[in-house]
């Protein structure tokens, strides 16, 4: 069977955090771990994250960033340090599971048929899904996703749905190699850099790349998103727009290529990194 590691970024997630929910999906799949990337939380979270660690120490780990760097370099550094590990598949899943766990193994198995690299959640309202979205959210999204197909010339529905499975590659530790220039919207870059590292046309992508109908996605209640940073979303849009579609393109791409990612470790105060599991080490 295959492995998988799915990466959990973590910022204040004291309240929301299920960890019965973790433990329940990880005795349904002996295949499956979690890293957890806490990003320098300012409430309980590190502590339940370490509690939650402790139930499961060989399947679950714990990276700790110290300072909040947002959910982009929490992503970033998460897979990195996924990919130190033998692993088959790697993703991340947002922390509040709005997209329930269940959905890994249709993940899991979309890559298992082979000829797929990379699996993205969609949260498309069809018949006999359950997609709760607050309306203002979904018509600004639907904005957002339009802007994104053009800038990508890909008919690619939902770019921000915090749920994704790639498989484990050199090309992926490339794409996730160097930082980010946006946070709130790095899914979108993330897509514009496979699509320059593998130069990749619009019409080859749908044979390696699959968007996957959710069968259910909730709005929790408690979500860091507001209208500012939807605001925020459309500059960092502009951001991007200049990296992939202007001249700074050919500096983009040396960017992505001249750097080799350096082994991530786990900062920590308090020996956490040493006590993490030997796969997630």
């Amino acid at each position: 069977m295959s492995t998988t590691t799915i990466v959990v970024p973590c910022y204040n997630e004291a309240e929301r955090l299920k960890p019965s929910v973790f433990l329940e999906t990880l005795g349904k799949d002996p295949e499956l771990s979690f890293l957890f990337v806490d990003d320098g939380s300012r409430d309980e979270t590190l502590q339940s994250l370490h509690a939650l660690r402790d139930k499961e120490p060989t399947r679950i780990g714990v990276l700790d960033m110290e300072r909040n760097s947002g959910k982009a370099e929490a992503v970033r550094r998460g897979i990195l340090k996924a990919l130190e590990t033998p692993c088959d598949y790697v993703g991340y899943w947002d922390a509040d599971l709005a997209t329930p766990l269940d959905e890994i193994a249709d993940f899991s198995s979309l890559l298992d048929r082979g000829g797929i690299d990379v699996v993205l959640g969609s949260r498309v309202c069809l018949l006999g899904r359950n997609i709760q979205r607050r309306a203002w959210k979904h018509y600004i999204g639907r904005v957002f996703a339009t802007c994104a197909s053009l800038l990508l010339q890909l008919k690619v529905y939902d770019t921000q749905c915090g749920a994704k499975l790639f498989k484990a590659s050199p090309l992926l530790r490339q794409v996730f190699g160097t930082p980010f220039k946006v946070n709130w919207t790095f899914d979108l870059e993330m897509i514009g850099r496979f699509l320059l590292l593998q130069d990749l046309t619009p019409e080859e992508v749908p044979s390696r790349w699959v968007e996957h109908p959710l069968r259910e996605w909730v709005d929790v209640k408690g979500s860091k998103v507001g209208v500012k940073d939807y605001i925020r979303g459309g500059m960092e849009f502009c951001t991007i727009f200049f990296y992939l579609r202007t001249p700074a393109r050919s500096s983009y791409l040396r960017y992505l290529t001249a750097t080799v990612p350096p082994q991530v470790e786990a900062p920590s105060s308090d020996g956490a990194a040493a006590n993490q599991p030997e796969g997630l080490r």
